[in-house]
């Protein structure tokens, strides 16, 4: 098997050179049936990664340990579960799903029939295949997962405990999932400025690619921080990891890329910004590979110090190069169509949304790189830690909530006094209503907790309000009931009220994060078996400790009853986990979620044979908030992105007019 692998990775290298040499000689002799054998190369390639792909994991699944990769991340007593996420566990294996998931991506736009973005098409796949060589090229020279052994040992080494964990099947999927989506728009931006296309037709014909992308990003990101809390044993699901903070970056700059698309497809202006957004974005997307491998950089999420980094280093900076200078050639095709009329206009606030994000984009990076500068200056690698990260983030992220109520009630091109005044009044006045109830009921004196919470108040008092006139409307016109209304409403307005409801995911994961971050309690206590922790609400009963065995490890857990407000609540079992692969013990804490909070419990460690343990007993409020908003994000998404056939057609044919 691992010949079948390494052949049809070979095979793919040579259909992508061939599929770029076609591509390139057939546009410039205008020879469609060069073309056409070049479409078929790239779907060529999709069927020999997938032929690859499918050979690592019959690889990890029979537990084939002749072959390196295989030997080095799996064993005989893992589950076939993890045997699976064992795929994308080391650097080659993450390499091949990359390149595997970006020939998938490349065939379904080389073999798209749509008539709309014809033009564009070819040279979009082309750029996609040569950004495929790169990949193609590093798997079979530098990181091929397919290299044996030159023996078979009897047994792996087994998967990295912390890895062992369903947190770490969903990230690095979807995580990965968004990183390739976004070569799409990229590709169609670089092929628009190569035709001096200066519509938005290759923002319309990827907007799809983008809002997906984005969606998956989003998900790998919270996932990531999910599967922080349930498996590192510190009470948190966001530290400001180096790595961390790459996934962010691409994520903010994607965020502000898809709200001023909005302006220019709508009044033909921000084009510089929107073609800078897309190429920053899809750098910071290799940039976040860099660092994953380069080992410039200690972090959990890493895979250590490789000659791959230094390569996409390289890599990311041609890119960088090549994309700028076709920007600079083409700079003037992307002159505004209209100019902004007023401060107080829907095409200024979005600008400033987008300035806010870029700037909390900057700020992280510059704190990401740092320490490497700081290194390379002066012999000395200075860290920056979460303070720099929240004193910086925080106001950013209070005024982008605030932003988010705004930017869509505002009016186009200049507010009244009469607009303002109908939009904002009624939300307004009951924020500043909430902002009494927060400090005085609620406690909550900390000038930031107390901003944060009265914004997010404020949007959801304006998204509410947004329906509800929606619905209103309809019923006067239609007769129709309430839920009727509200169903047809957003199904008729998919783009708008989507959008709504993807604001509203963000709301709930904000009133998560503040909870969180701000309120956080916990303590260390050390108890004699049948003794009671009293906490806050929470009287917790340790009863001891236990084992449990199986062929992959030994599980040392503590049983503890827990009752809240005198009231029996839930039985938790926070462990150790001895693993046969790896000598240091692995914490598995465990928790009770609710609405207003999470009970978190982490087994520290124990004395005379667990007669005498010792606990970190944490209360995060509103955290449950944070990881339910990411379900009402994927719902919004999928209705924003969901096609409109009628309006989308329209919308193409008055911009394939204005290209010509």
């Amino acid at each position: 098997m691992p010949e079948v692998g390494s052949v049809a990775l070979l095979m793919s290298l040579l259909f992508t050179i061939y599929s770029i040499i076609a591509y390139i000689v057939g546009l410039i002799k205008k020879n469609k049936k060069l073309l056409k054998s070049a479409q078929n190369g790239v779907f060529t390639n999709a069927i020999l990664t997938t032929v690859a792909s499918i050979s690592l994991l019959y690889a990890l699944i029979t537990s084939d340990f002749s072959i390196k990769y295989v030997a080095h991340y799996t064993n005989q007593a893992l589950p076939l579960f993890y045997k699976i996420s064992a795929f994308w566990a080391g650097n080659s294996g993450s390499l091949l799903l990359w390149f595997w998931v970006l020939s998938i991506y490349a065939a379904i736009i080389a073999l798209s029939k749509k008539p709309e973005g014809a033009k564009m098409r070819p040279y979009a796949s082309l750029i996609i295949m040569i950004i495929g060589l790169f990949f193609a090229a590093l798997l079979n020279f530098e990181a091929n997962p397919f290299t044996e052994l030159g023996f078979v040992p009897q047994d792996g080494q087994g998967l990295n405990p912390m890895l062992q964990n369903v947190g770490m099947v969903i990230h690095p999927v979807t995580l990965y999932l968004g990183y390739v989506g976004f070569t799409v728009p990229f590709a169609f931006a670089m092929a628009a400025l190569f035709l001096k296309k200066s519509g938005a037709t290759w923002i319309k014909l990827t907007r799809k690619w983008t809002l997906i992308s984005w969606l998956f990003l989003s998900i790998g990101i919270i996932s990531g921080g999910q599967w922080a809390y349930v498996e590192l044993g510190w009470g948190g699901y966001w530290a400001w990891d180096p790595v961390e903070n790459a996934s962010l970056l691409p994520w903010l700059t994607s965020t502000a890329f898809l709200h001023s698309v909005m302006i220019q497809e709508r009044k033909g202006m921000l084009k510089v910004w929107n073609v800078l957004l897309i190429i920053i974005t899809f750098v910071l997307t290799l940039f976040g590979t860099f660092l994953t491998r380069s080992g410039v950089l200690s972090s959990v999420h890493a895979f250590g110090e490789s000659k791959v980094g230094l390569y996409f280093l390289i890599f990311m900076g041609v890119v960088l190069a090549g994309a700028l200078n076709l920007f600079a050639i083409n700079r003037k095709t992307l002159e505004s169509e209209n100019e902004f009329e007023s401060i107080l206009s829907k095409e200024s606030s979005f600008l400033f949304n987008n300035l806010l994000l870029v700037g909390a984009a900057f700020a992280t990076f510059w704190g990401t790189i740092y320490p490497i500068i700081s290194e390379a200056i002066r012999g000395v690698k200075v860290t920056v830690g979460p303070p720099f990260y929240n004193q910086v983030n925080v106001p950013i992220g209070i005024l982008l909530v605030i932003l988010t109520g705004i930017c869509p009630l505002i009016a186009w091109r200049k507010s009244s006094f009469k607009n303002l005044k109908k939009n904002f009044m009624i939300p307004f006045v009951l924020s500043l209503i909430s902002a009494l109830g927060f400090y005085v009921i609620f406690n909550i004196r900390s000038l930031y907790p107390l901003l944060a919470t009265t914004s997010c108040f404020f949007v959801l008092i304006t998204i509410f309000l947004e329906f509800y006139r929606g619905v209103k409307a309809r019923m006067k016109m239609t007769d129709e009931g309430v839920m009727t209304s509200l169903v047809r409403l957003i199904s008729r307005n998919r783009r708008r009220y989507g959008g709504y409801i993807v604001h509203l995911a963000v709301i709930i994961m904000v009133i998560g994060i503040t909870g969180s971050s701000a309120y956080q309690k916990e303590m260390e206590v050390t108890v004699n078996k049948g003794e009671v922790i009293e906490y806050h609400d929470y009287n917790i009963t340790y009863n001891g400790l236990k084992i449990n065995e199986d062929p992959n490890k030994t599980t040392v857990y503590a049983d503890l009853d827990v009752r809240r407000n005198g009231k029996s609540y839930t039985t938790l079992r926070p462990a150790k986990q001895y693993f046969k692969t790896s000598e240091e013990p692995v914490t598995e804490v465990d928790f009770k979620s609710s609405i207003k909070e999470d009970l978190y419990l982490i087994l520290a460690g124990w004395t005379d044979s667990g007669q005498k343990a010792i606990f970190k007993v944490i209360i995060n409020p509103l955290i449950g908030w944070l990881f339910f908003g990411v379900n009402i994000l994927i719902i919004g998404t999928l209705i924003a992105v969901w096609p409109d056939k009628r309006q989308r057609s329209i919308e193409l044919l008055k911009e394939m007019h204005r290209d010509g």
